[in-house]
């Protein structure tokens, strides 16, 4: 394997010099490499790939537009067909009645969009101090300013030096921790808290019963606003267009990215209620100073509209709430390993595999055994701190799912044989 000058994301380098899986094609839920090998898109690459590889649907809008107009900034008054018609359609399926869709490139940039827009707000509407921002422990919010700074994943914050200040952590699982936060920082303090329905890179965790309803009262109860992190579960993950769709929520902003182009091209944003947008919209309005170059990207907006009509077409949102039982009975098949202490699953397509702390502590590499052996199984699967997950398209079959919980099995037995 020769040197490369590309620097991966979340690598280790010195390892990845030694040995890359190049892939080189994909096709519905299976992806090839530079040797011919075949795997399973367990993962729908990084959590995003909901329509599956290959959809020439997409391809062709993306260069039917590029043939039209293929780039130009949507600063100021200037604006473009395809932008407009995905904001509209967004708008149309999201949960909150008269909303709003601000375009950025992707999901970091979302979460830094929807916390700097929740700050301003406040100044908007007379409430300067109302600065702290919210996230729960596990969460993941993207690596951005911001997002780093909300990280719940203590990894993630460590070596960066002094992040943005006014940032705090409530519990994963007991909403009241959020009471008890407000409580002590005091009456108007909090700005916003970011929920993800499902935590994601954290683990896969779903929610305790109740925990995203009782946080939204909560935030009712302290003035502070919710925004739902809907990155990775959103565009039919959770069997929802968003998420919060399934817990009976409706919340002031949502971020979501990934799922609404299945990767297809970068593109992200955060849809507004109308309560947030108000300020900015009413009136003489209020200029939020702020924006990624590529806001309303023609070329990404073609890709989303041409990737929503395959969601709905084919129906295939329904999907990720038709299949979960499915999946959580395929990892379950993996519970009694004796290096399992938990499979976390039954909540949209996703789920997890953890790995015990004493089998971590004595094999420190093996989410990396178990995902190369899943591997050689021809499956891609993703560690995620102390645990293995899958998230596969929503276009997998049951009998791949099957597939994917017994190559689970095998894989469990050869790392603990060796």
């Amino acid at each position: 394997m020769t040197e490369t000058a590309f620097w991966h994301p979340f690598a280790n380098m010195a390892d990845v010099t030694r040995s890359r899986l190049t892939v080189v094609r994909a096709e519905g839920n299976y992806v090839y490499d530079d040797a011919g090998g075949e795997y399973l898109d367990a993962t729908a690459s990084l959590w995003y790939v909901n329509v599956g590889h290959g959809r020439a649907e997409i391809a062709e809008a993306i260069a039917a537009q590029a043939r039209k107009l293929s780039c130009y900034s949507t600063f100021g008054d200037i604006t473009n067909e395809p932008a407009e018609l995905l904001a509209n359609r967004v708008a149309d399926i999201s949960p909150m009645p008269d909303s709003k869709v601000f375009f950025v490139s992707g999901g970091g940039d979302a979460v830094d969009t929807a916390v700097k827009l929740a700050r301003r707000y406040f100044v908007e509407v007379g409430q300067p101090d109302r600065q702290v921002l919210v996230s729960r422990r596990d969460s993941y919010h993207g690596t951005h300013g911001f997002g780093t700074s909300l990280a719940g994943i203590p990894a993630n914050r460590v070596g960066f030096g002094d992040l943005v200040p006014s940032v705090a952590l409530i519990d994963r699982d007991d909403p009241e921790d959020l009471k008890r936060l407000a409580s002590e920082l005091g009456e108007g303090s909090i700005a916003a808290v970011l929920v993800e329905p499902v935590i994601g890179a954290g683990g896969v965790y779903p929610p305790t019963d109740g925990y995203i309803e009782r946080i939204r009262q909560i935030c009712d109860e302290i003035g502070a606003l919710l925004v739902i992190d809907s990155v990775i579960c959103g565009f039919g993950r959770l069997g929802e267009w968003f998420g919060p769709e399934r817990f009976g929520v409706v919340p002031d902003m949502i971020t979501f990215a990934k799922g609404i182009t299945s990767g297809y091209v970068p593109l992200g944003g955060v849809v507004v209620s109308s309560r947030v947008s108000s300020p900015f919209f009413d009136g003489a309005g209020s200029l939020f100073r702020h924006g990624p170059t590529y806001s309303g990207h023609p070329l990404a907006c073609a890709a989303g509209l041409a990737n929503l009509d395959i969601l709905e077409r084919e129906k295939l949102v329904a999907k990720g709430s038709e299949l979960e039982g499915v999946l959580k009975e395929a990892l379950m098949a993996s519970s009694d390993s004796s290096i399992v202490s938990e499979v976390r699953a039954g909540v949209g397509l996703l789920g997890a595999i953890e790995v015990t702390g004493d089998f971590l502590k004595q094999r420190p590499k093996s989410l990396s055994e178990i995902q190369l052996g899943m591997r050689r199984r021809g499956i891609l699967v993703r560690p995620l701190v102390s645990s293995i997950a899958v998230s596969p398209p929503l276009t997998v079959t049951e009998a791949e799912i099957d597939r994917i919980g017994s190559s689970f099995v095998d894989t469990l037995k050869e790392v603990t044989s060796v």
